[in-house]
């Protein structure tokens, strides 16, 4: 159990208690390598995209099945996993996550039929929906307040190096040992964060590397109430609708860009399979970028005493103006400008998201994070399953043109900031009611 006081442990023990250690910053490391493993197993299929619709005859729709396959599975998977990991702690629940994950994604290898894939699509996403709430409540758990973007934004990061690692290593698995391997090959390395989190892993007052000033730092706040809360209690409050709003609007653009850029700069540029590496891997390198001066900038503004309202608020609003001229994408023919609209708007998402994420933290006691993260990944997956990803298959089906998807994430985060701001004004601890459900 994760609340067992650990007597004897594989990790030396702390000498001096007195001098602060910074094992928080080790937990964010792991945080950041299950989030590149988790990215790199969801988006070997839009790297494989053109070969998987010509080898396996697909249609656009056949291809937005496994998408919205994959987001609706993930829904339910966010939703669960984020209760599961409130109840039995983020040791055993992140670690069953990333190994179920692991075999779902090993799956995709095999000789699968149509509705086949489909079902490894969505076992990948039912496991995969571990991963955000059980990494936000780690965050929880480990860092003050004030650090929380920052760590935020160092471990979402992790999404963007696993999509930028995909369409470099995918070419070239499949080059040499075909598609299907591309697939087992790059999912064998969840298995061995698994052991690794096992084995370096456990809350900040039972770990032996963390001494009791870096344990003071951490536990800096002043304590949440002890207090339980139903599941859907949490709906009564304006917090937890400012993130299923966010969320709900702003990840099903993300999944665009992850799942249709890929094959869009293919078939708009006429490019192969080798050579969509460097693009890809600009517009990821630049949302890696985005990700950390995001959770930065929110951070250092909260520092030179700014609330945290305006401090997430600001850099937010900087962000969705930042996605606004996505929307001229589709009128160049220039493809490093093409792949600059879309890198700085990719940036922006996910300077966003590092912020959107800390809001729970800012508003939401520790024992309930890991849920509300769970309701909002659930409104944005579910969104992008039955909603986005479908339309776009269709849309493109049907005429071939992207000015309708990018119209919609040029001005996406902006709706959703203002949507946000009028649910919850200021971002204040909630104070939660007493609830048996």
């Amino acid at each position: 159990m994760e609340n067992q006081t650990i007597s004897s442990s594989p990790l030396m023990n702390v000498g001096d208690q007195s001098r602060r250690t910074n094992y928080r910053w080790v937990v964010c490391g792991l945080l950041f390598f299950a989030t590149t493993i988790n990215y790199v197993d969801r988006a070997v299929i839009g790297v494989l995209k053109p070969t998987l619709m010509d080898d396996l005859h697909w249609s656009e729709q056949d291809y937005s099945l496994m998408v919205s396959s994959f987001s609706i599975a993930y829904a339910f998977g966010y939703l669960f996993a984020g209760r599961l990991i409130d109840l039995v702690g983020t040791r055993i629940g992140y670690a069953l996550s990333v190994f179920l994950w692991t075999l779902a994604a090993m799956a995709h290898g095999l000789k699968l039929s149509l509705v086949q894939f489909a079902m490894a699509r969505a076992a990948l996403g039912l496991a995969e929906g571990g991963n955000f709430p059980g990494a936000v409540k780690t965050v929880g758990e480990w860092f003050p307040k004030k650090d929380r973007s920052l760590a935020t934004g160092i471990f979402n990061s992790g999404s963007n190096i696993g999509a930028m690692l995909t369409p470099w290593l995918v070419p070239i698995i499949t080059r040499h040992y075909g598609w299907r391997a591309s697939f087992v090959i790059t999912a064998s390395v969840g298995l061995v964060w698994v052991i690794i989190w096992l084995i370096f892993y456990r809350t900040p007052s039972q770990h032996p590397r963390v001494s009791r000033a870096e344990l003071d730092y951490i536990r800096s706040d002043p304590p949440d109430p002890p207090i339980r809360i139903g599941w859907l209690s949490l709906l009564r409050y304006r917090a937890v609708w400012a993130f299923i709003i966010g969320n709900g609007i702003s990840s099903p653009i993300w999944w665009f860009y992850l799942y249709w850029i890929p094959g869009y700069l293919q078939k708009h540029f006429g490019l192969d399979l080798l050579d969509i590496g460097p693009p890809v891997i600009v517009i990821y390198l630049f949302a890696d970028f985005g990700s950390i001066v995001g959770g930065w900038l929110a951070t250092t503004l909260i520092k030179l005493g700014w609330s945290v309202t305006a401090a997430r608020k600001s850099t937010m609003l900087l962000c969705a103006l930042c996605v606004v001229p996505i929307c001229l994408t589709v009128g160049t023919e220039s493809l490093w400008l093409a792949t600059g609209l879309v890198a700085l708007a990719a940036a922006a998402h996910q300077g966003w998201s590092a912020n959107l994420f800390t809001m729970v933290g800012d508003t939401m006691p520790r024992g309930t994070i890991s849920s509300v993260v769970g309701l909002g990944g659930f409104v944005g997956a579910m969104v992008s399953g039955i909603v986005v990803a479908p339309f776009i298959g269709w849309i493109l089906d049907k005429t071939g043109s992207y000015v309708i998807p990018f119209g919609i994430a040029s001005g996406g985060y902006l709706v959703a900031l203002l949507l946000m701001h009028l649910i919850l004004p200021r971002l204040e601890p909630v104070r939660l009611l007493q609830s048996n459900h």
